[in-house]
């Protein structure tokens, strides 16, 4: 498996601190509201990483945040009269209602910040003993930038031509307080309650950690002092996770993360998602006009460090490319029912053979740094095959191997590609039984007034050539 790995601004071979296991961390949302579809690609796209390393053969400890105190979740719960945490609670049990939806696998854990408060201020005080972070005279607690000699290594930044702080709604850099402050550069660990504020007890003031601080203790006690790899959306990179490598090296001694893997930024119609242009889509939103898989799809149907835009036509095509998949399973799965035998013929376990070489190929591009891109060509290709191989006659058994390797690979992106088996009421069922009689007499104006009973009901029928289809409409 091959990584870019944004440390180093090159591909590089994979190669985990324990053989045959995978440490990872990935930054979730910040739970002050739905989750929009920018924060879906990197769950999307780390979710894939996951499971690909595990259908590899790894042991995955994936651990994924959420940020359950924050400015904007403190402003929506004074604008609704609740508590902060009410709100968290909340959006955490939405986020995961709509990960469900997305097919995005729980992490192995899911840890939140006001639950790690203890470890926090244990490095911030290792912090403090050496020399890395100081308090001011509210009792803010700041990190001293300048006195790690790493800083920038991740971003690629001059530490002279930075400014410090937290992300602001645009994601400018400001931080409060800055008088107090030894050096513009230095950041926020810890800060002083405001009233209204949740807080925790601290050896410096009531207060509650600064943003940076919290990754950095979470991943240190679900994972360990140094990670394989630390992953998250582009825009995290300076100064969230430049700030995360200056903690945690300074307090443990030792590298943070070998790996550095970030996800491209999405545009809305060639423009910046933003609530002010009016093209801010949740999740939420996707759902009521898709099915959640086709997000899925479309997120993946571009490797993850590139730019992605989104827009309703490439919507459209990637439902018509997710259809196009799991119509080739349906027939499969047909085939696969109403063929005669279930034994191989010598032609057929030949071309098995052949068809594992797709398995092989779909291989070699995600070990490309996972190339989920070319890994949907590699199954529409095995589609293609799929359909040209069985259109003149296929056994049982052929059919249901060649549709289980596309469900193996479809998998492996996070893609449903079958559907669960739905039952007829018996009525329903023997309307489509006297229909296929009718046709069988020749009778086709029954057979049509059948037809046009069952649309009434809300049942469409097709004819084809592995027999009678319905759906639902």
């Amino acid at each position: 498996m091959k990584i870019y790995n944004t440390l180093t601004r090159r591909t590089e071979e994979f190669v985990p601190i324990t053989p045959g296991k995978v440490t990872m961390y990935v930054c979730g949302p910040t739970v002050y509201n739905l989750i929009h579809i920018g924060n879906a690609r990197p769950m999307i796209v780390f979710d894939t990483f996951r499971r690909y390393m595990t259908y590899r053969g790894y042991e995955v400890n994936y651990v994924s945040n959420f940020t359950d105190v924050d400015d904007k979740i403190i402003k929506a719960a004074n604008e609704e009269g609740v508590e902060a945490s009410e709100i968290s609670e909340r959006y955490i049990a939405e986020c995961r209602k709509d990960m469900e939806g997305l097919n995005v696998l729980p992490a192995t854990t899911h840890p939140q910040a006001t639950k790690e408060i203890p470890e926090m201020i244990d490095m911030i005080r290792t912090l403090e003993e050496k020399g890395y972070a100081y308090r001011a005279a509210d009792g803010t607690v700041y990190y001293r930038t300048r006195k790690f000699t790493g800083y920038g290594k991740l971003s690629g930044k001059n530490i002279d031509d930075l400014e410090s702080g937290h992300r602001s709604e645009g994601h400018a850099l400001k931080v409060a307080g800055t008088e107090d402050r030894e050096d513009d550069l230095d950041f926020v660990l810890w800060k002083p309650k405001k009233e209204g504020e949740p807080y925790w007890e601290s050896p410096w003031c009531e207060g509650r950690p600064g943003w940076h601080i919290e990754c950095s203790c979470m991943s240190k006690k679900y994972l360990g002092d140094t990670i394989d790899i630390h992953a998250g959306g582009e825009d995290l990179i300076f100064p969230h996770h430049e700030n995360e490598i200056a903690q945690s090296e300074a307090a443990n001694g030792v590298p943070f993360a070998h790996y550095w893997m970030h996800n491209g930024f999405l545009n809305i119609n060639n423009q910046k998602m933003s609530k002010s242009l009016g093209n801010f889509f949740t999740v939420r939103d996707i759902a009521q006009h898709y099915d959640l898989q086709v997000l899925r799809f479309f997120m993946l149907s571009a490797q993850y460090r590139s730019p992605l835009n989104f827009s309703d036509q490439l919507m459209e095509s990637a439902k018509a490319g997710l259809d196009r998949i799991k119509n080739a399973v349906s027939n499969l799965k047909d085939i696969e029912k109403n063929a005669g035998g279930s034994a191989l013929s010598e032609e057929e376990k030949a071309s098995l053979e052949k068809a594992q070489e797709y398995k092989e190929r779909f291989n070699e591009v995600m070990d490309d740094d996972l190339n989920t891109a070319d890994g949907i060509s590699v199954i529409f290709d095995l589609v293609k095959y799929a359909n040209t191989t069985t259109q003149d006659g296929a056994s049982a058994g052929y059919a249901a191997a060649l549709k289980n390797l596309i469900l193996e690979l479809g998998e492996v992106m996070g893609l449903i590609l079958e559907t669960k088996e739905e039952t007829l009421d018996s009525e329903i069922e023997a309307l489509i039984e006297e229909r296929q009689q009718a046709r069988k007499d020749k009778n086709f104006a029954r057979a049509d007034e059948i037809r046009d009973e069952l649309l009434a009901k809300g049942i469409q029928l097709k004819d084809t050539r592995e027999g009678v289809k319905w759906s639902r409409i």
